[in-house]
């Protein structure tokens, strides 16, 4: 499903994957422009994940963004109230989170079933969390993943 204004997992803020795509999640939410779907998994999931990897709590995250920061600023903010990442963290961060899906315990159930619940083709490019999403949203296109890790 296509929606104005969310980002793709790939987007990078500060070097890092997803972040931007918490924070238009949060906005939209804000702004009555979010679907109903995405409310269970707003603080959960890769978002959980985010802010509990930079020792922040979603809660506070969401009221920097709705308070107007951009996306950087909010990262900024993440790093002086949580923690700041070194270069090895960020690759490790975004080595799971890109990877999530791929040789691990969702790889059996939880991507085929998503793939079926989703309706994206069955065809082979849906190997990843990500990628189900990027399907998903119609930002798909051959070797994505390739052109966000340069």
């Amino acid at each position: 499903m296509r929606i104005e204004g969310i980002k793709g997992c790939y987007e990078k803020t500060g070097g890092m994957f997803y972040f931007a795509r918490m924070c238009s999640k949060i906005r939209l939410r804000g702004e009555d422009k979010l679907p109903e779907d995405y409310f269970d998994m707003l603080g959960k999931g890769f978002d959980g994940r985010t802010c509990r990897y930079l020792g922040v709590s979603y809660e506070e995250l969401k009221a920097q963004v709705l308070d107007g920061k951009e996306d950087s600023e909010v990262l900024e903010w993440c790093f002086s109230k949580g923690r700041r990442l070194t270069a090895e963290e960020i690759l490790i961060y975004n080595s799971f989170m890109s990877k999530r899906g791929w040789r691990d315990d969702e790889t059996d159930e939880f991507i085929p079933q998503a793939i079926k619940d989703y309706g994206v083709p069955d065809d082979g490019k849906v190997i990843t969390d990500f990628d189900l999403i990027e399907v998903d949203e119609a930002r798909w296109y051959p070797d994505m993943w390739r052109d966000a890790w340069k």
